[in-house]
């Protein structure tokens, strides 16, 4: 109940963030849709890649709970530090010698902007066409102003921005609108992005006070979970799955209270809220303890016992403050990130395969190459799946009907809330099978979770070309349709990932290869971000400038990795029995 709970608050809080962060970046920094999904690739990625060390960290000196409870305290710290908002970015829009500055209003699918110039403001649209004017708000005290606008309003009319015809927009009553132009065609003017100076540095802070966190805690308060049972003990699966439901209705709860808060009201709430769940995490991990009894205690007893002079737990607590600044770093250059990291762990993934082919003999062998092909194939799968938090959220906004009462980031409920339901239904599946010996082997399993995932992708491809409405918004169906497959794509490949890794790996590397399989998950993320990035089309204060052409381009990309997830798929699957061959009696 305990460790439910912690890791239940500890996704809430994850994911309550996750939901609104891509949103964030691109609404509210005004990051362009590449950068901000570059900078989310990279925190996912750093997210994977650092419990290998917090791992390692646990197993050698502190332990799973002192570990857990330092990864926990940095989490608190850092979903608190992403409540502050600062400034945000900043667009300036200049048309002749005059200068406006750029405003929206909003945080959802009805975000309108605004020239500002003084006391003077414009609702405007910008569009592959050029700039032209909506409606005006002009000063109180100038009655002038106020006269023109309402001729202006008659003369134009109340279509929604992307919609304007430019002909239509050339009375001179509108241009007169607070000296503001009614339509200057593209190339007439220049926009330039101003940073928040203060508030970017803050972001990237609390983004790698959560990367540390994480490390120390994500793999082992699991590990805390394993050790409540002995070697055989038959309710081990059982607590598992229990557990994996917590990760779930923290991730449902989340996305909803989260997203709400957070697009309603301001991102504050929404981050916030995040905050203090992980702090309920913390405080119930605490006060629990003598719960666990023992469980997760240190390797070795860690009185008296130190690293450069500086006793156990007070050096990793400074080390893991230190190895925020690095992390920090490193977020801002996160194209380092996407370079450096799929080279080291195409290394360590040859060195791992090398030490198979050469040092192992039998089936000992024959399992581990099973094992790495199959983690190879993990990786398309999450570069895929992992496009939630990316290009569906981006997808969600800018091409995705949605009713007053739901908004783009809600939409990542779908996922964990068809785990809770469809979990133990898929679970039963497995048992029912297996009792009449026709339950799929582990790479038959693998393969449905990418030919799953890939579907999904198609759902949307076809949606783009078929359904668009006059706005060229698909409706919210489809996407739900998306995650439903990929929900069931990874409950074919998710949860006997972990498994497949401690049932095919020798013994004295199961550690190693149980480091491997995060690391490919580390660089799916790289791989997802990649393929975020292409589905970016142009934007201004985050607001997309031709959705014709957002929609186009989301549909062809996402057709193309669906037809290749599902090729990939149906390729594992033709080679299945061989993979089975080579897994030497497991199953």
């Amino acid at each position: 109940m305990i460790l439910f709970f912690t890791e239940m608050w500890e996704r809430f809080s994850y994911y309550g963030m996750r939901a609104l962060l891509v949103l964030y970046l691109t609404q509210h920094f005004l990051f362009g849709p590449a950068e901000a999904q570059g900078i989310y690739a990279a925190y996912a990625a750093l997210v994977y890649l650092m419990p290998v060390l917090g791992g390692l960290i646990a197993d050698r000196y502190l332990g799973s709970r002192k570990a857990v409870i330092i990864g926990a305290v940095l989490l608190v710290a850092g979903h608190f530090t992403m409540a502050f908002e600062g400034t945000g970015g900043r667009e300036n829009l200049t048309i002749g010698a005059t200068t406006y500055e750029i405003q929206v209003e909003g945080r959802d699918q009805n975000r309108t902007m605004f020239a500002v110039n003084g006391d003077e403001r414009v609702q405007i649209a910008i569009t592959p066409e050029g700039v032209s004017t909506v409606g005006a708000e002009p000063s109180a005290a100038n009655a002038a102003d106020a006269a023109v606008a309402a001729v202006a309003e008659t003369t134009e009319g109340a279509a929604p921005a992307g919609t304007l015809d430019p002909a239509t927009l050339a009375a001179p009553e509108a241009a007169a609108v607070a000296g503001f132009p009614a339509f200057t065609a593209a190339g007439g003017y220049s926009l330039e992005t101003v940073r928040d100076p203060a508030g970017e540095p803050i972001l990237f802070l609390a983004l790698s006070l959560i990367i540390v966190g994480v490390g120390f805690l994500k793999a082992n308060i699991s590990t805390v979970v394993g050790a409540l049972y002995e070697e055989n003990d038959p309710r081990r699966d059982g607590g598992f799955t229990i557990f994996y439901v917590g990760i779930n209705l923290g991730s449902f709860l989340a996305t909803a209270a989260c997203s709400y808060l957070g697009i309603q009201y301001g991102w504050a709430y929404g981050f916030g809220l995040a905050g203090i769940g992980m702090l309920f995490g913390l405080l119930t991990f605490i006060l629990g303890q003598s719960w666990l009894e023992g469980r997760g205690a240190p390797p070795v007893p860690i009185e008296g016992r130190s690293l450069l002079g500086v006793p156990l737990v007070p050096f990793f607590w400074i080390a893991g403050l230190v190895a925020v600044f690095p992390t920090w770093l490193l977020m801002q250059r996160h194209e380092i990130i996407e370079a450096a990291l799929p080279w080291l762990a195409g290394v360590i993934f040859a060195l791992v395969v090398g030490y198979t082919v050469f040092r192992l003999k039998g089936s000992e062998r024959s399992r581990m190459l099973v094992a790495q092909v199959l983690i190879f194939f993990s990786v398309l799968f999450w570069a895929l799946f992992e496009q939630a938090g990316s290009s569906l959220t981006l997808f969600a906004d800018q091409s995705t009907e949605m009713p007053s009462w739901f908004n783009a980031a809600m939409t990542q409920m779908f996922n964990p809330g068809i785990i809770v339901l469809g979990g133990p239904v898929m679970a039963a599946l497995w048992i029912w099978l297996a009792k009449r010996n026709a339950e799929p082997s582990t790479p038959v399993k693998f393969s449905l979770g990418l030919m799953f995932v890939g579907v999904g992708f198609l759902v949307l491809m076809w949606a783009a070309g078929n359904l668009a409405n006059s706005d060229f918004r698909v409706p919210l169906l489809f996407l739900f349709l998306t995650y439903f497959f990929h929900t069931i794509g990874e409950l074919c490949l998710s949860p006997v990932g972990l498994s497949m890794i401690t049932k095919l790996s020798v013994g004295r590397v199961v550690g190693l290869m149980m480091g491997v399989w995060f690391l490919s998950s580390s660089v799916a993320h790289i791989a997802a971000g990649l393929i975020a990035k292409a589905t970016a089309t142009d934007t201004v204060a985050g607001v997309v400038t031709d959705r014709a052409l957002a929609l186009e381009t989301y549909g062809s990309i996402f057709g193309t990795i669906g037809w290749v997830g599902v090729g990939v798929g149906v390729f594992l699957l033709v080679i299945s029995p061989i993979l089975r061959k080579g897994m030497a009696g497991v199953h």
